[in-house]
């Protein structure tokens, strides 16, 4: 059984006085920033892709969709402790190292790109299709379309899969460590867990639980201001 002594408890402020604590949070904070507006922007193209190209769609291309689809099938049930060890080869071709800060975003950044380009589908698809029907109609262009109607009219629920989004990075980055990576993950494994001090893992819980309540409140009130327009 573990004791909750006043020592481990002077550990924790050690850290916190020494900035490790502070450290920990931005790290996460950086991580998670860096891979949603990547990832985010390359989700989203995937996504309108998939939206557009398949059956009946503005831009009708069966090859294009079932190709984009068969990708984002393979590698988004891949578990993310895999996923870093697969591409870690990759990760040193393309940011220069297998390990680090970089291979993690990289990682992270690859893993947002497949899991967001499905949440865009999914949200873009719930656009009524007589809406889309209308603009057509009306000769508006597959682009104009894509940017007028199909992404203003999905917005306040795309906000939403980007916040779940966000959150799901948030868990990720508890994997830091395994590649040499910080974060509140790695500070609760390392200074809490190995030093057998509850005390550092519930500070690291509890930073994270309060950056999700931020997000989640945030996501929430956007949308629900964007569905009421």
């Amino acid at each position: 059984m573990i004791l909750i002594t006043s020592e481990k408890l002077d550990t924790l402020l050690e850290l916190v006085n020494s900035g490790k604590f502070i450290e920990a949070v931005l790290q996460t904070l950086h991580y998670v920033s860096v891979a949603m507006i990547l990832g985010g922007i390359f989700g989203l193209l995937i996504g309108v892709v998939l939206t557009v190209t398949r059956r009946g769609a503005v831009l009708e291309n069966r090859t294009v969709y079932a190709l984009m689809n068969f990708i984002v099938n393979f590698f988004r049930p891949i578990p993310f402790i895999i996923l870093i060890a697969l591409l870690q080869p990759l990760a040193r071709v393309i940011v220069g190292v297998g390990i680090g800060d970089k291979a993690l975003i990289f990682s992270l950044v690859f893993a947002c790109a497949f899991g967001i380009g499905r949440l865009v589908e999914q949200n873009l698809l719930t656009v009524p299709s007589g809406t889309i029907e209308a603009a057509r109609a009306l000769g508006a262009s597959p682009l104009r379309i894509i940017f007028t109607v199909l992404i203003p009219e999905a917005l306040g629920s795309l906000v939403l899969g980007y916040t779940f989004a966000i959150i799901a990075v948030i868990d990720m980055t508890a994997m830091a460590g395994l590649i040499g990576s910080g974060g509140l993950g790695n500070f609760a494994l390392q200074h809490g867990y190995r030093q057998f001090n509850p005390w550092v893992t519930w500070a690291a819980v509890l930073a994270v639980i309060l950056i999700v309540q931020i997000v989640q409140q945030l996501g929430n009130a956007l949308a629900r201001k964007l569905l009421r327009r």
